[in-house]
C-alpha cells in the first residue's frame, strides 16, 4: 500500500516526497501531469533531483515510486478505468499537496484548488469505501486567516469568514479546509498550514524563486518603507516538509490542524537585515516607514513595465501584503509534537539569496542521463 500524493513535482511536494523516501520507508503513488510515461518520469526527476542522485532516483521508480498520469482538475484525473481502479486499491492515505499559488488568478485557483481538491476528496472516499483510508491531510496555508494586522493567530482562531482575503489563494485554500472537513467527517484528517516558505536551512540551492526575487529587490534598496520591528513568519521548507512527513505517517495526531510557522520566534525586519548586512561586510538599510503608501505606488508603476525588474516589482506587489501585515502565527502544537522548531530565516537568508543570484534566479537543472532509457511508469 501506499500515500498517494499530489503535487509532487512542486515545491512543497517535492520536499514531502523525497522526505517520505528517505526517513519514513513510504511507498508512493504519484499524480503527474504528462503527456506519456517519459515525459512524467523526467519531471519528477527535475522536482526530486535536488534531494538524490540519478541512480538512487531511478532504483526507487522500480520498487517504491508510481507514476499516474494525470490531471488533477479532470474527473478521476484523467485516468483509465483500470489505472484509477488501480490508484483506489493501493492507497491507504492521502497528502493533498498540489495547488495553485497564483495570487492574481481567480480562474487558476478556483480551477486547481477548488476543483482539484474536490477530485482528491473523491479518491478518499472511494478508498475508504473500498478498505478504508488511514488518513487524509491537506496543504492549505496560513493566507486562510485573511486580512490581519499586528496579531498573533492560533489554528483554532485564524478561519473568520467574515474577514475579508487578500487574495484568490488564501480565500480558495479556507474553502478547501471547509470542503475537506464537510465531505470526510469520519475519515482521520490533518491540515497544515505553511507559512511564508523560503529557502532550505540545510543548503543554499533552491528551485523556487519568486519569494526570493521579492527578498532580493528589497535587500538591494538602501531604504525601506517598513517599519523595522515588524515581524515576518518566515518559515524553513525542510521543517515543513519534515512536519508534514512525521504528522502524516503518525497513527493518531494530538490535534487536526498544525501552522508549519516561526511562530513566537518570528524575526522582525531589523534582525533579518541586520544579518545579511554582516554577511556583506556592508551597512544596513534606513527604514522610513512613512514611506510606505508613496513606495507600494512606486512599485505599482515599475510593476506595468515588461523588464526585468518590473517582473521583481510585480512579484512584490502580490507579496509586500504579507510582508507588512505584522502577524505570526502560533507553532506551539507542531514545535511541540515533532519536537523540533524551523531555523530562523536569518541563519540562512545569505547563502540562499546569493546562490540566487549567482544562479540568475534558474536552478540547474541536470537532464535525464542518455545512457538511462525510459521505463513505462
Amino acid at each position: 500500500m501506499a500515500i498517494f500524493l499530489t503535487g509532487s513535482t512542486g515545491y512543497i511536494g517535492a520536499h514531502v516526497a523525497a522526505n517520505l523516501l528517505a526517513n519514513h520507508a513510504a511507498s508512493l503513488n504519484l499524480l503527474v501531469r504528462a503527456r506519456d510515461a517519459r515525459e512524467a518520469e523526467d519531471r519528477l526527476w527535475r522536482a526530486l533531483q535536488l534531494h538524490l542522485d540519478f541512480k538512487l532516483f531511478y532504483e526507487l521508480l522500480e520498487t517504491r515510486i508510481r507514476i499516474f498520469r494525470g490531471d488533477l482538475t479532470t474527473e478521476g484525473f484523467g485516468l483509465s478505468t483500470d489505472d484509477y481502479d488501480r490508484l483506489v486499491h493501493t492507497t491507504d492515505s492521502v497528502i493533498h499537496c498540489a495547488a495553485s499559488l497564483n495570487r492574481k488568478s481567480e480562474k487558476s485557483c478556483l480551477n486547481v484548488n477548488l476543483r482539484g481538491t474536490l477530485e482528491v476528496i473523491k479518491l478518499a472516499l472511494k478508498v475508504d469505501h473500498y478498505h478504508g483510508l488511514r488518513r487524509f491531510s491537506l496543504v492549505s496555508t496560513v493566507a486562510v486567516a485573511g486580512e490581519r494586522q499586528d496579531e498573533l493567530v492560533t489554528e483554532d482562531g485564524a478561519i473568520d469568514w467574515n474577514r475579508s482575503d487578500y487574495d484568490p489563494y488564501g480565500r480558495t485554500k479556507k474553502f478547501c479546509e471547509h470542503m475537506m472537513r464537510q465531505l470526510l467527517p469520519e475519515i482521520p484528517k490533518t491540515i497544515f498550514r505553511p507559512s511564508i516558505v523560503l529557502g532550505d536551512s540545510r543548503r543554499p540551492e533552491t528551485t523556487q524563486f519568486d519569494m526570493v526575487r521579492a527578498f532580493v529587490f528589497l535587500a538591494g534598496l538602501r531604504v525601506l518603507p517598513l517599519r523595522p520591528r515588524d515581524r515576518v513568519d518566515i518559515v524553513n521548507v525542510d521543517f515543513v516538509a519534515d512536519a508534514i512527513a512525521t504528522l502524516h505517517v503518525k497513527d493518531r495526531t494530538e490535534h487536526d490542524t498544525y501552522h508549519l510557522s516561526s511562530g513566537r520566534d518570528s524575526q522582525t525586519f531589523r534582525q533579518i537585515t541586520q544579518s545579511l548586512a554582516a554577511a556583506q561586510d556592508r551597512h544596513g538599510p534606513i527604514y522610513l516607514p512613512l514611506a510606505g503608501k508613496l513606495f507600494a505606488r512606486g512599485v505599482d508603476m515599475v510593476a506595468r513595465r515588461r523588464t526585468p525588474l518590473g517582473r521583481e516589482a510585480a512579484l512584490l506587489k502580490v507579496f509586500m501584503p504579507y510582508l507588512t501585515f505584522n502577524t505570526i502565527f502560533d507553532n506551539t502544537r507542531v514545535t511541540t509534537e515533532i519536537g523540533r522548531r524551523p531555523v530562523p530565516f536569518s541563519q540562512y537568508s545569505y547563502p540562499l539569496l546569493k546562490f540566487s543570484r549567482e544562479a540568475n534566479f534558474s536552478y540547474p537543472y541536470r537532464p535525464w542521463p542518455a545512457k538511462v532509457g525510459g521505463s513505462a511508469a
